[in-house]
């Protein structure tokens, strides 16, 4: 056994991991003390996907149809998905001061796309420490929020809602998402709070701890882009969405500015919840949302989508290549060849399968293609934003689904190497300063 787990690539090793976690919560939420509905397999089995993806689609409503002790499997699937199974072994053998294993720190490296440099033994504890700290602060924090509006169980729905929004996964116990909060300002902040921490991944919060302990002069080239593309891109949609969407000009100018902001965050970092109808969007402002969810959150983040250093590395190619240079620069430095050809490798590896999947689900639903699109976007980048569809799926629509939503957890590109590569193939993409 143990030679047969050597001869497998690390990300082989990732993807049999997440699927064994994945048939483990399916079996516990097939218990009959974890449902309150009779609920069947397959619809279990999409939520246990979901959950895992933390992408926050559900054929069924979560808190209708599953019990407490169904919910809470739900949200340890999240919490596993949102930090990686291989996060949570680790920090327990750090704990006890032992050191990770050669293995351990190539799948570690691998699950984060960690860039040169990160000692990963002191990334894991920091993360870890980190993320219980924010959930615990924002669950406290949720569960004032709502026992001023009135809510019942307020202090499981700020724990499940606290650990939802970080981990991006956009599950709801409230059967009308946050549509009953859009004027809530404290709570449009919370859940913005949280989301936006969990996407913009950790080595930004490992990059900032470090910087304020002066372990390092300052922070690292990839921190400094995903912050400035993270919320450079949810104002850039906010603005858009306020401008364009005729749902939101009918609000009063205040409300109608925080649910822009809300939404397009909401997109751009696929945490997937909402605050108005997203069935009601007219196309024009529809088509942004889709934009903001392909792009998505960032890496070693709990966000899915292409990542934004995928498309920062696209567009320091296309400006050099306007400009007559050979080479591909950002931010005043140079973007290394191999960290563009992953970047170019993975648009196109996601993209095509974006289409494959939306060919595929428009021949088993014959619904509007748009929505169609939108529904594949959303699974893919494990937003869990829905126009409608996800209800109404047919048999082979939820199968469809459930393949792209596992694939949006682990990523198209990443997929596609640990089928193609072995143990002793080289990754040249992976040591440079940009993660991707």
């Amino acid at each position: 056994m143990k030679e047969f787990l050597l001869r497998l690539h690390p990300l082989q090793l990732l993807i049999y991991g997440y699927i064994f976690l994945l048939l483990l919560g399916f079996l516990l939420l097939q218990a009959p003390f974890c449902q309150t509905l009779s609920t069947g397999s397959l619809d279990n089995f999409f939520v246990a996907t979901s959950a895992l993806s933390t992408t926050g689609l559900s054929t069924l409503d979560v808190s209708q149809a599953y019990t407490f002790w169904g919910q809470l499997v739900i949200l340890m699937l999240i919490q596993i998905g949102g930090l990686g199974y291989m996060s949570l072994g680790s920090f327990f053998v750090l704990s006890r001061k032992r050191q990770l294993s050669v293995m351990q720190s190539d799948l570690l490296t691998y699950d984060f796309s960690l860039p040169q440099g990160f000692d990963v033994g002191h990334f894991i504890k920091s993360m870890v420490l980190f993320t219980l700290v924010i959930e615990a602060v924002g669950a406290l924090l949720l569960a004032w929020v709502f026992h001023a509006a009135g809510e019942d169980n307020v202090v499981w729905n700020g724990v499940f809602h606290s650990i939802s929004a970080f981990c991006t996964a956009g599950f709801s116990l409230f059967s009308d998402g946050f549509v009953p909060f859009q004027n809530n300002f404290s709570l449009n902040l919370l859940i913005s709070v949280l989301a936006i921490s969990g996407a913009l991944g950790f080595i930004v919060f490992t990059d900032f701890y470090e910087s304020i302990t002066n372990k390092k002069a300052h922070i690292t080239y990839t921190s400094r882009i995903i912050l400035r593309f993270t919320f450079v891109g949810i104002l850039l949609g906010a603005l858009v969405l306020y401008l364009s969407d005729p749902n939101i000009e009918t609000l009063p100018p205040e409300t109608g500015l925080m649910t822009a902001l809300f939404q397009s965050m909401s997109a751009f970092t696929t945490v997937g919840f909402n605050t108005y109808d997203i069935g009601a969007i007219v196309p024009a402002p529809m088509f942004t949302v889709i934009l903001l969810m392909v792009i998505g959150a960032s890496p070693s983040g709990t966000g899915g989508g292409m990542k934004s250093t995928t498309f920062t590395a696209l567009f320091a190619q296309l400006r050099g290549t306007f400009r007559g240079d050979s080479q591909a620069r950002f931010m005043g430095r140079v973007i290394p060849p191999a960290k563009v050809g992953l970047a170019t490798s993975n648009f196109f590896f996601y993209m095509l399968t974006l289409a494959v999947g939306t060919y595929l689900l428009l021949l088993v639903q014959e619904e509007d293609p748009y929505l169609v699109l939108f529904e594949v976007v959303s699974a893919l980048g494990t937003v869990g934003l829905s126009a409608g569809l996800t209800g109404t799926l047919t048999v082979m629509g939820k199968i469809i689904l459930i393949i792209l939503m596992f694939l949006g957890r682990i990523g198209p590109l990443s997929f596609g190497m640990a089928v193609f590569s072995s143990n002793t193939d080289t990754e040249d993409g992976e040591v440079e300063d940009l993660a991707i």
